[in-house]
């Protein structure tokens, strides 16, 4: 069943009280123009009007609340209160030119069980809305934040959540957030139909696959989603992606000490991104050092920085595009692998 969001609620309101067509345009203007985080305080609207919009929607425009929030040098964590007494996480990251990135909560927690993530601890508690998904973003909107990119890395698999799509509709329409599509980021564990269905919608969203092991059997016990959609079929339906879509694939790798960080792994890596046909030049490997958190095994450990550059070294030796992301926010829990709604 498809929820409507906030957005469809107001057009609603506003047909039912047949009012002038431009009235939409002045609420999304109080919203994203002015920062105007409460109906009650859009004084150019007629008073019935926004007494409807507070009684059918609640005082506030924002559907989640802020209960806490940590900072450190580059990174803000901020966690949500959701309906239902949950709680997600969602991540500013400003980098030193000024640029703001965000990383938002598709699920509240995650079902999957990836072994050397936080968020999988705590098993799948339900899916967010197309509503709290955006006003995560929302919430920084109004507090004065640009929002320059947006990657959906934080708690959960993206394409797990249907409800994603109707996000990425509301967060690229021109008259909302009108965030341009290659500004947006899903990464997937490698859910097929997702996969499939983000060519066919909207297919200048990059794409991020996380891989972290290129072997099957390995694969399979870090992430048990592997038994279902194995590697080799992953990876087609990538060729697909860059085919259809001609551009860029992200592959996500993160580096666990003496799991998968031998020579061996790098090879095998190079060995699965070549030979892929005409697109195998926009194959983009992205390694990541592994965060660890009080809930994630002590077993895994972050790679020494002697094994993280021959890695490197193997990979371009291999022809292969290549970046070791730059952590930040770890000394706050606010990097990859470890967003955990604790108190």
């Amino acid at each position: 069943m498809r929820l409507t969001s906030k957005y469809e609620t107001i057009r609603r309101i506003l047909s039912d009280f047949k009012q002038p067509e431009y009235r939409y345009a002045q609420i999304m203007d109080a919203i994203f123009k002015q920062n105007i985080s409460q109906y009650e305080r859009m004084t150019i609207l007629p008073k019935f009007l926004r007494d409807e919009l507070t009684r059918m929607l609640g005082p506030n425009v924002c559907s989640i609340v802020p209960v806490k929030e940590l900072t450190s040098k580059q990174v803000s964590k901020v966690l949500f209160a959701i309906a239902g007494d949950e709680r997600v996480e969602a991540v500013r990251l400003t980098y030193e030119r000024g640029w703001k990135s965000y990383c938002i909560s598709t699920q509240c927690g995650c079902g999957f069980g990836c072994r050397f993530c936080a968020t999988g601890t705590i098993g799948l508690k339900r899916n967010l809305t197309a509503d709290e998904i955006t006003d995560q973003l929302l919430h920084f909107r109004l507090n004065g934040h640009a929002l320059d990119s947006v990657s959906f890395m934080g708690m959960g698999e993206a394409l797990a959540n249907p409800h994603i799509f109707d996000a990425v509709r509301i967060l690229t329409d021109p008259h909302l957030f009108g965030l341009g599509h290659r500004r947006i980021t899903i990464s997937t564990i490698g859910l097929l139909p997702g996969i499939d269905k983000l060519t066919r919608e909207f297919p200048q969203v990059n794409l991020t696959f996380s891989l972290h092991s290129p072997f099957d059997d390995q694969r399979s016990e870090l992430m048990p989603i592997n038994d279902r959609f194995p590697i080799p079929d992953v990876l087609e339906a990538l060729d697909r992606h860059i085919r259809q879509t001609g551009r860029k694939v992200y592959i996500a790798y993160i580096l666990l000490r003496g799991v998968n960080d031998s020579a061996a792994h790098a090879e095998a890596v190079a060995e699965l991104l070549r030979g892929r046909g005409p697109g195998e030049h926009l194959y983009h490997v992205n390694l990541i050092p592994f965060n660890s958190t009080e809930v994630t095994p002590d077993s895994y450990r972050q790679s020494d920085p002697d094994r993280i550059k021959a890695f490197v070294r193997i990979l371009k030796s291999k022809g292969i595009k290549i970046t070791v992301r730059t952590q930040f926010g770890s000394d706050i829990n606010a990097a990859c692998g470890q967003l955990y709604r604790s108190e």
